[in-house]
């Protein structure tokens, strides 16, 4: 094939890509069955990942939720049987990579492959670069983005062999445009953004289509753990609650969306962002308080101290 007939078929891929997406925004694919799926949820023992084990156990699927708090993981597994579905606990830090291997050879012992990854657990500091500490910084990207890694190597070669399976990551609206004086978990979450997009390469490039990734990127969620902060205009972005965002995440998985932004509107940030001069743009985000959102920032007291999977900003 020559230059020309590659131009030309690429033009063609992109025009049906194009058409169907605009075609699935009006009418979305039928939502794929996830009865019997083992779906793995970091973090779910509280916040928008303890909603998510409430959607897939609603759904018949295998729940297994890794978190730090057992006692948060506890009260999400009752909650999951209560509903009717099936759930194991297992505490697992995911920032350490030995423990994500032990707690990974233990699930697949006693549960089974895993089918569906579902990585939400994060942490946040709060705090300027320059009063961020050593171990605050490594920590932020031990749980945010290397966790990310592990859980992903260890089960995905299950998922490649089979050509079955579901890799989702739970990034941020500030991984695709950054806000003032969170540097740490902005650079992480855009870690996370970066990682999702080559992980989608690498699968779809090696012919393995039947397993999908979801990279989800909502905007400020009201679990508390970003207390005291406040969107500017709230009617433009609006705080969003995590059994609203768990519901349009759901929906992005059941349909195997690649990305979704969480309101609609982040989309034209991250179009614009692209677009415009960086001291345009810098104007843009302060106009929406960027540069003010964590002037005024509490968070949840003791959520400083160990891992959570109730993200501050997701």
């Amino acid at each position: 094939m020559n230059l020309f007939e590659e131009i030309v078929l690429a033009l063609y891929r992109i025009v049906v890509a194009w058409s169907v997406a605009i075609f699935r925004f009006f009418v979305p694919p039928e939502p794929k069955c996830v009865s019997g799926e083992v779906v793995l949820i970091t973090g779910g023992g509280s916040g928008l990942g303890r909603r998510l084990a409430l959607e897939f156990g609603k759904r018949k699927s295998v729940v297994v939720v890794w978190d730090i708090n057992k006692e948060g993981a506890d009260e999400t597994k009752r909650m999951v049987q209560q509903a009717g579905g099936v759930c194991h606990v297992y505490v697992c830090d995911v920032g350490d990579r030995e423990n994500v291997a032990k707690q990974g050879v233990q699930v697949q012992r006693e549960v089974g492959h895993v089918t569906m990854l579902v990585n939400n657990a994060g942490v946040v500091t709060g705090r300027p670069l320059l009063e961020c500490s050593e171990d605050d910084i490594q920590k932020t990207f031990n749980v945010n983005l290397l966790a990310h890694f592990w859980t992903t190597k260890f089960f995905l070669p299950s998922m490649v062999e089979k050509n079955h399976g579901h890799i989702v990551n739970i990034a941020s609206s500030i991984g695709l445009i950054g806000i003032n004086k969170v540097t740490d978990y902005c650079a992480s979450k855009f870690g996370v953004v970066g990682f999702t997009e080559v992980l989608n390469y690498e699968l779809v490039f090696a012919g393995h289509t039947g397993v999908h990734t979801t990279l989800v990127c909502p905007a400020l969620i009201t679990t508390g753990m970003f207390d005291g902060c406040s969107v500017r205009f709230p009617k433009v972005i609006p705080p969003l609650t995590p059994e609203e965002t768990a519901a349009r995440t759901m929906q992005a998985i059941l349909t195997n969306q690649k990305q979704v932004c969480i309101p609609r509107i982040i989309y034209t940030f991250a179009v614009l962002k692209m677009m415009l001069p960086v001291s345009a743009m810098t104007e843009v985000t302060r106009f929406f308080g960027a540069d003010t959102f964590m002037d005024s920032y509490v968070g949840r007291q003791g959520d400083k101290a160990e891992h959570s999977g109730d993200l501050k900003l997701e």
